[in-house]
């Protein structure tokens, strides 16, 4: 009849704004998705270019930086700083303070560098045996001629038990090494690393590693604090759990700010509320259409 052809027409016109009204709605989800990916594009990883964990196996750290086992075969291999807790470092980066390379006479390692560009070396160190400084003092030089740094007494800078990053920006232009203003050429695709035998000690190393760009785009350790400062800071949270904690370890050299203190998280979720705030009334408008 006339009635039930009219009823299975409003059926199907009524299924048929069913699944227009799903696939809109699953636009207006993909949109959501598309629209949250592009506002929190993660920042580019940083380049690294070679990177080696002295004295100790590959390991992979928490700014997802790759270290290659050490292929170094003279002077020694230690992990001795495995009986230390290494201060300003969290506990997946502990490792490449632990372990290291040190020798009788001057060592080094090559770098391979096959492009032109601003680049960053990063070398890691922590002083785990001497509880003095003046016990061992070394020189860096790269390339055989630059002496970029000079008289490195680990514990005197930070001591004992913490960890110590020296950063040498560096470019490479035309087979030429330009570092601290001075010049010199490449011999090949390789720039060489040395670690010069002084009178105090052995020089050594923890782990290196070069990346591409600048100062800016390596991560930094963070701030020792003064003595005072951390009195104070004792005075303040007396009773609190993290520094209870604190106080079973034993002190391997000057306090330092935790590690492992939680960052307010809540500024990394205003580009969401930005991005839904901006896609409600895209979404309402969309719907009038309808």
């Amino acid at each position: 009849s006339s009635r039930q052809r009219d009823n299975r027409k409003y059926k199907m016109f009524f299924a048929v704004r069913v699944i227009n009204k799903i696939s809109f709605y699953k636009q207006c989800l993909v949109t959501l998705v598309v629209v949250c990916s592009l506002v929190l594009q993660p920042v580019n990883a940083l380049e690294v270019v070679w990177a080696v964990n002295c004295g100790g196996e590959e390991h992979t750290d928490s700014h997802d930086i790759h270290y290659q086992a050490d292929p170094l075969d003279v002077g020694s291999s230690s992990d001795y700083g495995r009986s230390l807790f290494i201060q300003r470092v969290s506990s997946q980066d502990q490792i490449l303070y632990q372990t290291e390379r040190y020798h009788a006479s001057t060592f080094g390692y090559d770098i391979p560098i096959s492009k032109d560009g601003n680049y960053v070396l990063v070398l890691k160190f922590s002083e785990v045996w001497f509880g003095a400084p003046n016990q061992k003092v070394f020189d860096i030089v790269l390339n055989g001629e630059h002496t970029i740094v000079s008289e490195l007494d680990i514990f005197a800078r930070v001591g004992r038990g913490v960890a110590h990053d020296e950063i040498v920006p560096f470019s490479v232009r035309s087979g030429k090494l330009h570092v601290n203003e001075e010049t010199s050429h490449i011999d090949g695709s390789k720039i060489s690393i040395e670690f010069i035998k002084g009178d105090l000690d052995n020089p050594k190393v923890n782990a290196i590693y070069v990346a591409k760009g600048t100062i800016d785009d390596v991560p930094q350790l963070p701030p020792i604090l003064s003595p005072d400062a951390a009195e104070e800071n004792d005075d303040e949270d007396e009773d609190s759990p993290s520094e209870k904690l604190q106080a079973t370890r034993k002190p391997s050299g000057p306090r330092v700010k935790d590690p492992y203190a939680s960052e307010d998280t809540s500024a990394m979720l205003l580009p969401v509320f930005a991005a839904i705030g901006a896609f409600i009334p895209l979404l309402y408008c969309l719907c009038k259409l309808q």
